[in-house]
């Protein structure tokens, strides 16, 4: 979905396809079939924005093969369907039984994770509109803190160096931009946005800047404008910002709180949570271990990584932080100049909400797709944004 920026820009909007659990090209394709087009129906437009996940295989396959690529893109058209941003964060096995710690794996230090990205970036360049010059690729923020040390920093750090360059020439080439986007996240070596300032600032380059997933701002508590005020006079380039809502509860000492927020903890990924202490925030990497266990204060409110629907809170006690979301959202393309292009509904725990809350069938999660979307596009009218054809 596009949208004009009272500026005259394009702000683009999507929907990330992490949701769909897919490793194969083929089996990209067949969630353009089952649910990117449907949603596209449902919304009554004739272009609908993705982002695509594309794990390793997915990825390599498309990269090596230009007829591949020419019939992804030829595949894409056909149904409506546009990609001017990839989910680059996870690398694979998205859609195991158990992802937790996996999905920082491999790291930034690691040469898997430049090749991967290096790969993502010149399939974007062909999977662009015609008229569209730029793309934009989130992807984790450099490593999961237990496994950052010095050595391993300097690596990562070059790595990025290395990315910069190898989309410099991309540029040269074939006349398309793509940025990619550390996303701070809970429990990772950048886990805030001011984490992000000081690498970005040392790799300076612009074409390496930050995704903000405002259900992780949230989590960690920050102030969306103090964050994105910061961002903006490090001069550290907003690339794209993925539109999430975390679990929020009020009083998580109630036991009425701790058994509504025990239908959450479930064991697919990873939940950390967060309270905000005179002291500082406080955490742990995992919602079990905030309920079972000491090791978070419960005077003050609870938020968990848990991506919940934008467009259905959860049940009281709980609830989500939507407001977040959109205090983020107006100071992202509210204002005179949008900081970012390139929005992206992300909500992949669709199937990992209580049993009761989860999708019964494909239409059912083609629905609540389609109506966060729409809860999105409302979002931006209201900010005086015109939706396009």
């Amino acid at each position: 979905m596009r949208f004009r920026h009272p500026d005259g820009s394009t702000v683009h909007l999507a929907y990330c396809t992490n949701v769909h659990p897919a490793e194969t090209l083929d089996g990209v394709l067949a969630q353009l079939r089952d649910y990117c087009e449907p949603v596209r129906r449902r919304l009554g437009r004739d272009r609908l924005g993705i982002g695509l996940w594309l794990a390793r295989d997915a990825a390599h396959a498309l990269v090596t093969d230009p007829s591949a690529l020419r019939g992804l893109r030829t595949e894409l058209d056909r149904r409506g369907l546009e990609v001017v941003t990839l989910n680059g964060f996870p690398y694979e096995g998205f859609g195991a039984e158990e992802v937790k710690y996996r999905v920082y794996k491999p790291d930034w230090a690691d040469p898997e994770r430049l090749a991967h990205t290096t790969d993502l970036a010149r399939v974007l360049a062909g999977l662009l509109p015609d008229d569209v010059t730029e793309g934009s690729i989130s992807t984790l923020p450099l490593a999961w803190r237990t496994v950052h040390d010095g050595e391993r920093a300097a690596t990562a750090l070059a790595a990025l160096v290395t990315l910069a360059e190898r989309l410099d020439a991309l540029a040269e080439l074939t006349g398309r931009s793509i940025r990619i986007g550390l996303e701070p996240e809970p429990g990772c070596t950048v886990e805030t946005t001011a984490d992000a300032i000081a690498p970005l600032t040392e790799i300076g380059h612009d074409r390496i800047g930050i995704c903000v997933d405002t259900c992780h701002l949230a989590t960690s508590f920050e102030d969306p404008h103090t964050a994105l005020d910061a961002l903006t006079q490090a001069r550290v380039p907003v690339v794209k910002s993925q539109l999430s809502a975390a679990l929020h509860a009020e009083h998580p000492h109630l036991p009425e709180v701790r058994e509504a927020l025990a239908a959450f903890d479930e064991p697919r990924f990873l939940h950390q949570t967060r309270t905000a202490t005179a002291a500082g925030l406080r955490g742990t990497d995992d919602l079990g271990e905030a309920l079972h266990t000491d090791a978070l204060p419960d005077a003050s409110p609870w938020r968990a990584h848990f991506h919940v629907p934008l467009h259905a809170a959860p049940a009281a006690p709980l609830t989500s932080t939507l407001p977040v979301l959109k205090s983020a959202l107006t100071r992202l393309v509210g204002g005179p100049h949008p900081l970012t292009r390139h929005l992206e509904v992300e909500t992949y725990t669709w199937q990992a909400l209580p049993p009761e809350l989860r999708p019964r069938a494909r239409p059912q999660l083609a629905d609540g797709i389609t109506a966060e979307l729409a809860l999105a596009r409302d979002l931006l009218t209201d900010l005086g944004l015109k939706e396009l054809p």
